[in-house]
């Protein structure tokens, strides 16, 4: 019986902190935007692989223009 003193009021100060931050993350606009950032991820690793492919076809330069002297 001793507990539920304690639990009672533990579980309510729980229940005030889980909605004050709620109430936080609405006001900061934390779920306005929900699918651009798991689109993101995507669209990066694409953006990655073409990099990498171009970098891969392109032809390295042998001739930079400079002559050295000997």
């Amino acid at each position: 019986m001793e507990t539920l003193f304690i639990l009672i009021p533990l579980g309510l100060i729980l229940l005030a902190v889980a909605f004050w931050a709620f109430l936080w993350a609405v006001n900061k606009n934390q779920f306005d935007d929900l699918e651009s950032p798991a689109q993101d991820i995507i669209f990066d690793d694409r953006q990655s692989e073409e990099t990498r492919k171009n970098k891969a076809q392109a032809k390295p330069k042998t001739d930079s223009g400079i002559k050295k002297h000997d």
